[in-house]
């Protein structure tokens, strides 16, 4: 995948949240806010401040391009965005917001579109990556899923070596099964045996469908009978943390109760941190002593909403957790020579494919409402 983009760097928190309807009410007090105090409140960075210039992001045509000091405009409409590992929460797209919104990574997000994750776990995501996950590598390179971001001459070289027609999300399923952290980033081996790359398929699709969570009107995955999640108390009171009993098998949410509740799902970590934890933090940030200004504007009730997420995530985790042994004993076999590659054509890829495409179907609005120039 030789086109590769740097992670989105929001430059100020309050830009995303769990929820919209905080976004909007995060708007409405700065759009009402004035002075010295919208600059307090709009937390201003060498790269943006209420009076600088920017362009309307691309796909985004409600969105104002005049200075946010001189007219911020009606509130966009809140997008939905991955987080952090595994969590999905919501963005206000507004390039006059963001620091380095990457306009090249919304030119090609659409209902097609899937975004790889370089990070020290590789992730799959329908919804855009934001903040600092890693580096990102879109699926297809133009919108509608017309073009693959993959080396040219890859898929006909590896539908004549296994014998079948090869897509693009076959060699996104196949990286998920056999690629590997290695000394010069993430190593994706190719097998030389038809029969070791089938099954790496059929693996790699599953990982793939509990990644996507249901996403692209996919079916949402689900524990076996009996393993299921439930709430068997709701959630009335803030949760202050996450609280676990692995003998019932049951997680404290404030003083509701979720179970059952596998114990690969509690412990499963990224980075050395548990993905369930920072999953409710993210949601209590607003309530901490140390939140201040718009980060602290957020639901003084805990959503319903919440709650269900929280299952689908607890889902999510739990067959993770149980795929991972099979993930881990998975061996490609002998490997493709690289040679092979290389006679083909496929090795090194040309430079124009680490650029991004021209994808341009319509005009985009510059800074002051003026044309783009690109």
């Amino acid at each position: 995948m030789p086109w590769a983009v740097g992670g989105l760097r929001l430059g100020r928190d309050w830009v995303a949240a769990p929820d919209p309807a905080t976004l909007r009410t995060r708007w409405a007090v700065l759009a009402g806010s004035e002075g010295a105090e919208r600059d307090r409140l709009f937390r201003p960075s060498r790269s943006r401040t209420p009076t600088a210039s920017v362009a309307a992001l691309p796909g985004q045509r409600s969105a104002a391009t005049a200075r946010f000091a001189d007219a911020p405009g009606p509130c966009p409409e809140p997008v939905r965005v991955l987080r952090e590992p595994f969590d999905e929460q919501w963005l206000l797209p507004d390039q006059r917001l963001i620091d380095s919104a990457r306009p090249e990574l919304w030119r090609v997000r659409d209902e097609h579109q899937l975004f790889l994750v370089e990070g020290p776990e590789v992730l799959v995501t329908a919804h855009l990556p934001v903040g600092r996950l890693g580096r990102i590598r879109p699926l297809h390179r133009r919108p509608g899923g017309a073009e693959p971001n993959l080396a040219p001459g890859l898929l006909p070289l590896l539908g004549e070596r296994y014998g079948g027609r090869v897509t693009q999300e076959d060699v996104l399923c196949w990286i998920l099964a056999a690629g590997r952290p290695g000394p010069r980033g993430h190593e994706v081996p190719l097998p030389a045996d038809p029969g070791r790359w089938r099954a790496g398929l059929e693996l790699g699709h599953r990982l793939l469908t509990v990644r996507l969570r249901g996403a692209r009107g996919g079916e949402p995955p689900r524990l076996p009978g009996g393993h299921r999640p439930y709430v068997r108390s709701a959630v009335g009171s803030w949760p202050r943390g996450l609280a676990y009993d692995a003998e019932t098998r049951t997680l404290g949410v404030g003083d509701g109760t979720v179970s059952p509740v596998p114990a690969g799902a509690w412990e499963y970590e990224v980075q050395g941190v548990r993905v369930l934890e920072e999953w409710c933090a993210a949601r209590t940030a607003h309530r901490e002593p140390g939140a201040e200004g718009l980060a602290a504007l957020g639901p003084d009730r805990w959503p319903q909403g919440w709650t269900s997420e929280l299952l689908a995530l607890v889902t999510t985790l739990g067959l993770l957790a149980g795929l991972a042994p099979e993930r881990a004993a998975f061996e490609p076999g002998p490997l493709l020579p690289a040679e092979a590659l290389r006679t083909s054509g496929v090795l090194p890829p040309p430079a124009w494919s680490r650029r991004p495409a021209s994808v341009l179907d319509h005009q985009e609005e510059g800074p002051g409402g003026q044309f783009a120039l690109l």
